[in-house]
């Protein structure tokens, strides 16, 4: 039996998943706080209210 054999495919995937929750969390909050920074106007622009964040 060779080393190949016994090693996991992806050794990294919990990093992986680590970073792309960050990532995910991150565009959240920069969402949040762009549609926070925006008037009761341009909100109702693009369909949203002040309850729908």
């Amino acid at each position: 039996m060779e080393f190949n054999e016994n090693r996991s495919k992806r050794p990294f995937i919990v990093f992986i998943w680590l970073w792309e929750a960050l990532k995910k969390g991150y565009r959240l909050h920069r969402t949040r706080r762009i549609l926070q920074g925006m008037s009761d106007e341009q909100l109702k622009d693009v369909g949203l209210s002040r309850h729908d964040f």
